[in-house]
């Protein structure tokens, strides 16, 4: 007789979820909409899986999950666009003073 029953996970416990169709899109859009962009590899964290950072020429920015680094570089290849890994550039100038434009704008 079994006293409890362990419950199936979709996602592995202490993460949000994976990537889906609908993160790729919006990645995919983000860079067919905008000039300059480039793909930086963000890395699981406990809360989220991989991410991906897309910075356009202005600093503007997206993020969204990716399955994993090498899924991440996937991606980038097949846009042709330069991907880094973020723990080794950190986050670009471009991105920040984008952040600063939109905070004094609202502000």
């Amino acid at each position: 007789m079994a006293w409890f029953r362990r419950r199936r996970q979709s996602v592995p416990a202490g993460r949000d979820r994976y990537a889906n169709r609908a993160d790729i899109e919006h990645l995919e859009e983000f860079v067919r909409s905008r000039r300059g962009v480039e793909a930086f590899i963000e890395p699981r964290t406990t809360v989220t899986d991989t991410t991906v950072l897309l910075v356009a020429h202005d600093g503007e920015w997206t993020r969204r999950r990716i399955d994993g680094p090498e899924g991440a570089r996937r991606f980038a290849h097949r846009l042709a666009i330069p991907i880094y890994d973020i723990a080794l550039m950190g986050y670009p100038k471009r991105m920040r003073d984008y952040n600063e434009r939109r905070k004094r704008a609202t502000g």
